[in-house]
């Protein structure tokens, strides 16, 4: 089995799969499943409780902190024939969440919470908009729909600090690990498959895999 890093860098990846059920596979069954833990980039430890996640930029590389992975598993899957509604809040001068991963065609809306202006806009090549400064009685809410693959990078032009993160992703299948990276993906179709694992700006793991009928795969990054 090929096993790779994309870029290459100094985080390693290594894979371990256990057949959990003996299943006959079936093409048309959406039943499998992948689980397992990201190994996160080490940082100040912080009670859970306390967490907030939000975007830091060092050295050109954008990434959540505290750091968390996001796990999709990338293949040719049909796109939704009824777009996705999520939500990114401003409240308390930030976007929550930090990070949000997002099938293809989803429209996202951008509630201001906050009793004051704001004006939420992207240059990312991915997505390019301005919605314009509005108070939080604005109606309808002003949103955006991420019709292709890539990252965005959210901003306001009327508080600098405030720093987002859209990963559009061509795939249903994706999961947010937690603050230790663990993460699991379900009802998954039979076939074969990448599992990739967002975890900045720079750096994304992945490897091959192939699912069979309801059979579980442990996949550990690195």
């Amino acid at each position: 089995m090929t096993i790779r890093s994309i870029p290459a860098g100094p985080v390693g990846l290594s894979v371990m799969i256990v057949a959990l059920s003996a299943a006959r596979p079936e093409r048309a069954a959406a039943q499998a499943a992948i689980e397992g833990r990201v190994a996160l980039p080490r940082t100040r430890s912080t009670p859970v409780a306390n967490q907030r996640y939000e975007i830091v930029a060092i050295g050109g590389i954008l990434a959540p902190s505290p750091p968390l992975a996001v796990v999709y598993l990338e293949g040719n899957f049909p796109r939704p024939t009824s777009p996705p509604l999520r939500q990114i809040l401003q409240t308390n001068f930030a976007f929550v969440p930090a990070l949000l991963p997002v099938q293809v065609g989803t429209r996202v809306e951008f509630p201001n919470l906050d009793n004051t202006f704001h004006n939420v806009f992207s240059y990312s090549p991915p997505k390019r908009f301005d919605l314009g400064r509005y108070r939080p009685d604005e109606r309808p809410i002003p949103m955006q729909v991420f019709d292709k693959p890539g990252l965005v990078t959210l901003r306001c032009d009327i508080h600098e600090h405030m720093r987002g993160l859209v990963l559009v992703l061509d795939t249903p299948h994706f999961v947010t690990s937690d603050a230790d990276g663990r993460f699991r993906l379900t009802n998954l179709p039979a076939g074969h498959f990448t599992v990739k694992a967002w975890l900045n700006s720079k750096t994304t793991l992945e490897i091959p895999v192939d699912l069979k009928g309801t059979s579980t795969l442990q996949v550990n990054l690195p």
